[in-house]
């Protein structure tokens, strides 16, 4: 297909998209209508039917669908409830063309009015071309742009460029409990002629540059428990006199991080790889604000003073971070009480290559080293309750390739290539079962709010977002289809 006639042709289906955005705009806000909170068990049945109404709407595309039963779950109080399904859904056969397998979620955090949201969460607003409700754009919004973009070339008799996969879940809010297992078990059968996989569950950077996400850093989370005696003791009359667990526990925890934010414990930093100077110079071109950042987050000051080092230390080096203490006085006023056990909590977000059995090894090692140094009586015990692995795609990617050419084409820029400073584990499972490429392509900006009170996606990036889409089926379509001929003219001489 030459340059003009796929100019000729995204035309006509940007048109389409304008002149359809109030038709999207229902569809997004029937969908935010259903309060489908996988985190709240009274609320399980209305995931259940945001399920069925995504499956139908599947349906209506044309596509294959299969509602995949999980099982159930049991609660921490006993309760035992159903799973809702997964969407396992398929859309064309054609040999000739790629075939792109779209994840997405429709469950959302929980939200009320009285959060200090300045609408109703399950009645999509618009103000001032903002789109206001729970799930807007984690991740409604963006599931449903997938849809429509899909939507578009049906209802324009066009042929697709690529054949269709899905895979929709409604429990990734509460942890996708049962999604890994099911990825494995169809690893051979539903994922065995996906060439890529996409997912757009995550923000730009900006609150107006598109961006193209190619890792997040992992998260190994820890606890310290220092335990002194069966009971509770009172101050005055054990004071001076015991081994105090809150005193070891806060030396400890005090241990970890130094004051410029680098971590004290031996060897952490071993794994990380040099930043080259190719990754140095997509640093150069992002665009952020230092400053707009610092205000939004109400800090006086970062502890770096250039955007590179900010980013950097957000995204391609490890952190520590002491998120509380359990088992101490913490209610208004004082309570003279030395607690008999106490346990620290901190987590370390750590990169590629960073080994999360290695990471454990190091942590408890410091730590027991640092306690001996007290001759303190006291047990103490270090887990690692909960370990995800960092996520790292290939910017060169064929896939990035595509969505690079897409984004220039409907937003007249090239994307920051970004990273995410947080976990993502979807990504990493999708990776790591199916060892296709994988890449996250966001339509949200950095304002949108996700998990906070008044989440919001805008017109703009919501109808934008559905051309980048269908653009970018046009885009990994010529660049895969241009990929095998060449492959075939290198086997042929």
């Amino acid at each position: 297909m030459s340059r003009s006639s796929s100019s000729a042709l995204e035309m006509e289906i940007f048109q389409y998209i304008d002149a359809h955005q109030s038709d999207f705009i229902k569809d997004l806000k029937e969908w935010v209508a259903v309060e489908s909170d996988s985190v709240q068990p009274h609320l399980r049945k209305e995931v259940i039917r945001m399920m069925a109404l995504a499956a139908d709407r599947l349906a209506a595309l044309g596509a294959t669908v299969h509602l995949v039963n999980l099982g159930s779950h049991q609660l921490p109080d006993g309760q035992v409830l159903p799973l809702p399904s997964v969407i396992l859904g398929e859309l064309g056969k054609d040999p000739q063309n790629p075939t792109v397998c779209f994840y997405g979620h429709v469950d959302v955090q929980p939200a009320k009015k009285e959060d200090g949201w300045n609408s109703d969460p399950y009645t999509l607003t618009e103000i001032d071309g903002n789109l206001y409700g729970r799930g807007a754009t984690d991740n409604k919004g963006p599931v449903l742009a997938w849809i429509n973009a899909v939507e578009t070339f049906r209802a324009l008799k066009l042929a697709m460029p690529v054949n269709f996969k899905f895979v929709i879940e409604g429990m990734e809010e509460a942890g996708s409990l049962g999604l890994e297992k099911l990825l494995e078990e169809e690893n051979q059968s539903f994922f065995s002629d996906v060439d890529y996989i996409v997912i757009s569950d995550n923000l730009w950077l900006s609150n107006k540059k598109p961006a193209l996400t190619y890792g997040s850093r992992g998260n190994a989370c820890f606890f310290v428990e220092v335990e002194c005696g069966s009971k509770d003791l009172h101050s005055g009359t054990f004071g001076g006199i015991i081994h105090e667990p809150l005193l070891d526990l806060i030396a400890l925890l005090d241990s970890l991080v130094d004051s410029t934010g680098r971590i004290q414990i031996p060897g952490i930093y071993d794994s990380v790889a040099a930043v080259t100077e190719e990754e140095r110079k997509l640093y150069e071109l992002i665009e952020f604000d230092l400053e707009e950042h610092r205000i939004n987050c109400g800090v006086k000051k970062f502890l770096y003073s250039t955007k590179e080092e900010i980013l950097l230390h957000l995204w391609r080096y490890p952190s520590l971070s002491v998120h509380g203490i359990e088992g101490a006085f913490h209610e208004p006023g004082i309570k003279t009480v030395i607690p008999a056990k106490v346990i620290g909590k901190f987590s370390i977000r750590q990169v590629p290559h960073m080994d999360l059995s290695v990471v454990k090894k190091q942590v408890v090692e410091h730590l027991e080293g640092v306690f001996s140094k007290r001759n303190s009586p006291n047990k103490l015990k270090v887990s690692m309750p909960l370990g995800a692995k960092p996520w790292l795609a290939d910017v060169n990617d064929l896939l990035y390739k595509a969505a690079r050419r897409a984004i220039k084409t409907v937003f007249g820029e090239d994307p920051d290539f970004i990273r995410d400073g947080s976990t993502v584990p979807i990504a990493r499972m999708f990776q790591s079962i199916t060892q296709k490429s994988v890449m996250m392509l966001p339509i949200g900006a950095a304002d949108d709010g996700e998990h906070s009170q008044n989440e919001k996606i805008s017109r703009h990036n919501y109808i934008e977002g559905t051309k980048l889409f269908a653009a970018f089926f046009l885009e990994i379509s010529k660049l895969h289809q241009t990929l095998h001929e060449t492959s075939h003219r290198e086997t042929i001489n």
